[in-house]
């Protein structure tokens, strides 16, 4: 198995990367979901065709990473059907995650594309960067997290603007559930065990998925 890439938790000093780590905690783990927003397409499962980024190059270092905080599924997805994974930084426990090394350019495309837009405007990282926090809008995935560096190079995800607590959890669709848990195990940090307990306990699919369930799930991936 994998290290784990340890994140350094201080804010990088550089305020205009070139390149940036886009930490996907849901299905843009799995780099056949990712190669859809990145090269354009639909990924196997979706409903929804993707018009890429402007720079096609898939990422050059994907690493196996931990956030603090918790991840857990909530409102509609109408590309999946079900919950979908959202980011809660300032919960306690961790978040198992795939870190993608990826140009700033195409982080913003990756965004834009989240949040249905047209991925052909750079982002402004600068208080993110500064701040660890930069909420774009109320939408779903328009709040930026600077979770630290690695190598020097900020770790960056998207995530919602409201906390765990402040909604409704939703269950995920076998679809969307096999794909986040196949990125987790293509990772090479976590065992099958390891990613269904993970993926089983977090809150929207406990009580709706259980650890066998999403084996099952993963062996129908193979």
């Amino acid at each position: 198995m994998k290290a784990l890439q340890s994140i350094d938790s201080t804010l990088p000093v550089d305020q205009h990367p070139e390149r940036v780590w886009y930490t996907s905690y849901g299905s843009n783990m799995h780099l056949d979901r990712l190669a859809a927003y990145i090269q354009g397409g639909r990924p196997p499962g979706a409903a929804r065709e993707y018009p890429g980024c402007r720079n096609p190059a898939m990422p050059a270092r994907s690493l196996p990473v931990e956030l603090t905080g918790a991840m857990y599924f909530a409102t509609e997805s109408p590309v999946w059907g079900g919950g979908r994974a959202f980011y809660d930084p300032q919960a306690s426990g961790r978040v198992l995650a795939r870190a993608h090394l990826v140009t700033a350019d195409q982080f913003a495309d990756i965004a834009a594309q989240e949040m249905y837009k047209a991925p052909d405007v750079d982002l402004d990282l600068e208080e993110v960067l500064t701040k660890g926090r930069a909420v774009l809008g109320e939408g779903r995935y328009e709040t930026l997290v600077c979770a630290g560096q690695v190598d020097g190079l900020p770790v960056l995800t998207f995530t919602a603007p409201w906390g765990m607590n402040d909604v409704e959890w939703v269950s995920p669709s076998a679809a969307y559930v096999r794909f986040l848990a196949a990125g987790l195990l293509s990772a090479g940090a976590w065992d099958v065990e390891a990613v269904a307990s993970y993926v089983a306990a977090c809150p929207g699919a406990a009580g709706h998925w259980s650890v066998p369930g999403i084996i099952d799930l993963l062996s129908e991936e193979e």
